[in-house]
């Protein structure tokens, strides 16, 4: 099924391309020092392996920019407000929606219930 990015549906190069910059991303700004993907990383922040299932975004149309948004400046957003907090990174806006990119391509992994007892939204609104 196709699913469109921001709006756009993009070309099998053009989605991979931004998958592997979200993921490059990820990389750089080491995110698995306080996230896990996939079991690696660290255990200190959220699990990011079915982020962009998590219900706490809010529905389908609001999430991509809801994401970008926390990524870019997570310091006043009430994802942040209790806890352990995320540090703003200096993520650009290119940055922040590859990333989510890279999160939403996540998301389609069968992990075979991985992580345990998360509670996916609904694909279907």
């Amino acid at each position: 099924m196709k699913e469109p990015l921001f709006g756009k549906e993009l070309s099998e190069q053009e989605a991979e391309a931004l998958v592997r910059h979200g993921k490059l991303t990820i990389q750089s700004k080491n995110c698995i020092n306080c996230h896990t993907l996939l079991g690696n990383g660290a255990y200190y922040a959220p699990d990011l392996t079915k982020a962009w299932l998590d219900p706490y975004w809010g529905d389908k149309a609001m999430r991509e920019q809801a994401m970008v948004e926390f990524i870019k400046d997570p310091s006043d957003k009430v994802h942040n407000s209790l806890g352990r907090r995320m540090p703003k990174l200096g993520v650009t806006d290119e940055e922040a929606r590859a990333v989510v990119a890279f999160l939403k391509w996540m998301s389609t992994i069968d992990t075979n219930g991985f992580p345990y007892n998360f509670k996916p939204m609904s694909q279907e609104n």
